[in-house]
């Protein structure tokens, strides 16, 4: 590759999730055009991380059908175990808990992973190559079951981010930690996912950095320590959170000044329409979000090539 790839990832799902533990709406659907048009204006390519509420909602489908007519996008997985088909309660209220796919016993995660990706593919008559996990859980058998149904590309690990403090089914040990993960793009050792080796399944981590410094870190944490709390390091993520385009522009920089091949964009699909999240409430904050857009994208318009995540895999392939 002549310059780094950069990756747009879009979590596509129903609105609000953050705060919706009742019936799921997917009005956002109508707010995603805005931001393809921008991509598109910028040469970047998103890709629309699919889970199941927006793969039965037809306008989105049409939207999708339009982004591959068009190869301007890819249509990828996302699985949330907790409303996706087929539906086995594992807690007394799983749209409260939001319990992770890999605290399923492994033939309900495939039949949960099977049906996911016959809907994508019967609708949008493509093959599901790329995929992200639900609430970021990701494990080994997850793993080899994505192999097994023909993914190439997973983008579930956050390097430097703990989530074994975030809940899923309270019963069970949280969600995965990837604070030793690799922070580079890499073919997983499906023994040990935090290890490159042999298999076929690229993993894509998304582009984290660390909010201080090593130094600066081990203080907090001991800090911590003495006040009887655990948590992870603070980190930003190349991701918006409203008035936040300099710390994105920063968090690129230095993805791109480590070395990396990749740098991996994130936002929820919800995220673009006003009321959708916590985050973007109002139509003045949606176009604050759109400002920051603008910077981060010129900023990195001459510096990066947008790529799908599926491109982005042949390209690693063609050098091995």
């Amino acid at each position: 590759m002549t310059k780094p790839a950069f990756i747009i990832t879009l979590d596509t799902e129903g609105d609000n999730l953050w705060e919706n533990e009742g019936e799921i709406t997917t009005q956002n659907t109508h707010f995603l055009p805005r931001f393809q048009q921008l991509c598109e204006r910028f040469h970047f390519k998103p890709v629309w991380l699919t889970n199941y509420e927006m793969v039965m909602d037809e306008a989105y489908i049409e939207f999708a059908r339009d982004v591959i007519a068009r190869n301007t996008g890819e249509i990828g997985m996302h699985l949330h175990a907790w409303n996706s088909p087929p539906l086995i309660p594992l807690t007394d209220d799983d749209l409260r808990y939001q319990p992770y796919l890999i605290e399923y016993p492994k033939a309900q995660m495939r039949e949960k992973i099977a049906l996911m990706t016959d809907l994508l593919e019967d609708k949008l008559q493509t093959k599901m190559l790329s995929h992200r996990a639900g609430r970021w859980a990701f494990n080994e058998i997850y793993a080899q079951l994505l192999v097994e149904f023909g993914y190439q590309v997973d983008c579930s690990v956050t390097p430097k981010v703990d989530w074994r403090f975030t809940k899923g089914d309270p019963a069970q040990s949280g969600g995965t930690n990837y604070t030793d993960f690799p922070s580079h793009a890499y073919f997983m050792d499906l023994e040990d996912i935090t290890k490159t080796g042999n298999s076929s399944l690229l993993e894509v981590p998304m582009s984290i950095q660390y909010k201080h410094s090593p130094l600066m870190n081990k203080v907090k944490q001991g800090y911590d320590k003495l006040r009887g709390k655990q948590r992870a390091p603070s980190v930003n993520w190349l991701r918006p959170k409203g008035g936040n385009a300099q710390q994105m522009i920063e968090v690129a920089e230095k993805s791109l000044a480590q070395g990396h091949s990749h740098i991996e964009f994130m936002l929820h699909s919800s995220e673009f329409m006003p009321g959708g999240s916590p985050t973007f409430r109002t139509e003045k904050e949606i176009e604050g979000l759109y400002d920051d857009l603008e910077m981060l994208f010129s900023f990195l318009s001459d510096k990066v090539q947008g790529m799908t995540l599926a491109e982005y895999y042949q390209s690693k392939v063609q050098e091995k």
